[in-house]
């Protein structure tokens, strides 16, 4: 192929296609109309002699030449960003850059929210993506869909991703403050396995945190009553019911309008978690990514 007759403005609405998965978002990215964006996707079929997207259902879904493109279209386009960009340094209140974070609504709340209010002050000009936490966090940030994610380093495992660790918290466990069963100031075993439990899990399989990973590998039955895929609504729903919930420390305490709240030890040992951040090591030398880095080193160490 000979890229003079190439137009390579296209590689640009093509990652924004590959990443959204849907014309009108793809367009709102990259500030395109949506009939700029159909007649752009046209002339990549055209070039790749392939549908990239195709109806299914309601939505739009990647062919596999498409799902092919996601990593090297990605990679391209970041290193002519940053050969473009070359900067002996990055200075947050002068400088524009995005960046996406992959976290969990725990890691948002605990370490990304005063991320964010100081960002408001000593970055102007950056912009920043929260997004969901992810199955697949490896992927996203193979893909440049993440520049850093932010999860347990039980659960990110050993992946080649560099990674920094950021801090820990204790497994808690909640119940009302005016629950009629647990008029003590500490939960029993017996009370722990005969309460009813809301447990947070993800995904249609329900994948389980951590705390309770740990139980099922150690064989203990609860009656689990309700299923949340959001850390953060533990503490609202379990509040005027006799459910109870293992919940993380910091996350609690950061709840400030949380409802009341009765706040007990485990009475079985559970390992504390480990936060870490994640990113490609095709990041480790650029300024802007290092800063960001550094940045939310700061921040953990602040609340740590």
């Amino acid at each position: 192929m000979n890229l003079r007759s190439v137009d390579l403005n296209l590689l640009v609405v093509l990652d924004a296609l590959l990443t959204e998965r849907n014309v009108s978002r793809a367009g709102e990215r990259i500030g395109l109309t949506q009939s700029a964006m159909s007649a752009a996707l046209s002339r990549l079929r055209e070039l790749f002699d392939d549908p990239l997207l195709v109806r299914f259902g309601r939505g739009l879904e990647l062919t596999r030449n498409a799902e092919e493109l996601i990593v090297p279209v990605r990679e391209t386009l970041e290193r002519i960003e940053q050969t473009l960009s070359k900067k002996a340094h990055f200075d947050p209140a002068e400088n524009s850059r995005s960046f996406s974070i992959s976290a969990s609504d725990y890691a948002v709340l605990v370490l990304l929210t005063p991320l964010v209010r100081a960002l408001t002050t000593e970055a102007p000009n950056v912009t920043v993506h929260l997004l969901p936490r992810a199955r697949d966090p490896g992927r996203m940030l193979q893909s440049g869909q993440a520049d850093l994610v932010i999860e347990p380093s039980e659960l990110f495992g050993d992946a080649g991703f560099p990674s920094t660790p950021l801090l820990s918290d204790r497994w808690l466990c909640a119940a009302d403050a005016q629950h009629p069963h647990i008029a003590k100031d500490c939960l029993t075993h017996e009370q722990f396995l005969e309460l009813p439990h809301l447990v947070y899990g993800i995904g249609m399989d329900r994948q389980l945190n951590l705390a309770d990973q740990r139980l099922a590998e150690m064989g203990i039955q609860r009656r689990i009553h309700v299923t949340v895929e959001s850390f953060l609504l533990v503490p609202f729903l379990i509040e005027g019911t006799p459910l109870i919930s293992l919940v993380l420390e910091r996350e609690v305490r950061a709840l400030h309008s949380c409802p009341r709240l009765k706040l007990f030890e485990p009475p079985i040992a559970l390992p504390d978690i480990h936060e870490a951040m994640y990113w490609h090591p095709r990041h480790n030398n650029d300024p802007a990514h290092a800063w960001l880095r550094n940045r939310l080193r700061l921040v953990a160490a602040e609340i740590a």
